[in-house]
């Protein structure tokens, strides 16, 4: 059975966020150190290969 209207849009609005909140942690994560990155199991590269808008940093 098909998703109603209004679950159909409630899922589109969530992963929208998501994707926003996304966007901004890796914007944050990116003004950290490396070594910080590293102890938080990232690196900077990572990051990057993830962004979908690139950073003036």
């Amino acid at each position: 059975m098909s998703k109603s209207f209004f679950r159909n849009a409630f899922d589109r609005v969530a992963a929208a966020r998501e994707k926003e909140a996304r966007r901004y942690v890796n914007g944050a994560l990116l003004s950290l150190d490396d070594a910080t990155l590293k102890s938080l199991g990232h690196s900077r590269e990572e990051l990057m290969r993830s962004a979908k808008t690139p950073f003036p940093f």
